[in-house]
């Protein structure tokens, strides 16, 4: 008997180990699914293979390889240090915040009865199905845009909250692990703001379209992000230049995220948007990058910024502290 429910107990344990890390790899609605981190490799490979073949070069496996996964940028401490924030987030950040997060849903729900209570039916109750998904993916992510360049730029802009969200640019290498460089209060921030943005246009939709209203998706996930989840979002955080010109004005390339990383000055605040560049443009921190690739440097000026303490305890201390962001060098390397 205590054998079995020894044996019972270890594979309990061993499934509560190993989920966190199955929940983000295999189901392909995820942000880190290994659909989604193969078609990036894909990608980039692509990329690379097709720049040097417009230079009248070739590319061999093998310097294929080392230019997919050069060594000056997934061996250093950095590098090291996002795998640390990975392990710490999926295993214990979510859990511990699990309990502070408001609920789009919810959120949703009651504001289509407050609406409903207030002035009736909406206007277009039994509007075709075909219009309402169209009009709920394009208005949900716009939503989600929205609050994403909203929650970055409070984060660049508020001393308090720069203290958290610094512990992200302190990366000095660029990786898709580097997503994961967060700060459990910089998520648990950015995901309150979410569902406040998105639950607010789901509830409006829901009041407008009435009964035939649901938030359509695909594998749980807006089918537009979802486009982007598999085609861009792990190459910004990567090595790889790629502008998206001519629409480097209306689309955040991989390059537009590096220079958001950038440690030029210049470059602080600029490119918040996540997928767009719709909100950037509309207020000012759009910086569109040039064709040629640029020497850039990453990493915010931190104390032992690759460390458990100077990534989970320094930014509470600098937050209590209130330091303030200086203009035009906002605490970053020179």
């Amino acid at each position: 008997m205590t054998t079995a429910k020894t044996g019972i107990d270890l594979a309990t344990a061993g499934h509560r180990l190993v989920a966190p890390l199955l929940d983000a790899l295999l189901p392909l609605g995820s942000t880190f699914s290994l659909v989604s981190l193969a078609c990036a490799l894909l990608i980039a490979a692509g990329h690379i293979v097709l720049s040097r073949r417009a230079r009248g070069r070739e590319t061999s496996p093998r310097l294929l390889l080392r230019a997919l996964f050069p060594r000056k940028v997934w061996l250093t401490a950095s590098s090291r240090a996002d795998l640390v924030f990975c392990v710490f987030n999926l295993w214990v950040a979510g859990v511990l915040l699990s309990g502070a997060l408001l609920s789009g849903e919810a959120i949703a729900v009651g504001l289509a009865s407050a609406l409903r209570q207030t002035f009736g039916a909406g206007p277009w109750n039994g509007a075709p199905w075909s219009l309402v998904a169209v009009v709920g993916t394009v208005l949900g992510f716009l939503a989600y845009e929205l609050a994403y360049w909203f929650d970055h730029w409070l984060s660049h802009k508020v001393p308090l909250l720069w203290a958290f969200h610094k512990v992200h640019h302190t990366a000095e290498a660029l990786t898709p692990l580097t997503v994961y460089r967060v700060h459990p209060i910089e998520s648990l921030k950015f995901a309150n703001l979410l569902a406040l943005a998105t639950g607010g246009v789901g509830g409006v939709l829901a009041w407008a379209f009435g009964p035939a209203w649901h938030a359509p998706q695909v594998f749980g996930q807006n089918a537009i992000f979802l486009v982007f989840v598999m085609t861009v979002i792990h190459l910004q955080h990567s090595h790889a230049w790629m502008t998206f010109a001519p629409f480097g004005r209306w689309l955040l390339s991989p390059a537009h995220h590096q220079i958001h990383h950038s440690a030029d000055p210049a470059h602080f605040g600029k490119n918040l948007g996540s997928c767009l560049a719709v909100w950037d443009r509309m207020f000012g921190t759009l910086h569109v990058p040039g064709a040629r690739p640029r020497d850039l440097r990453f990493g915010a000026l931190a104390d032992d910024p690759h460390s458990l303490t100077g990534g989970f305890a320094t930014p509470f201390v600098e937050a209590v502290r209130g330091e303030r962001i200086p203009a035009g060098v906002p605490l970053l390397a020179e």
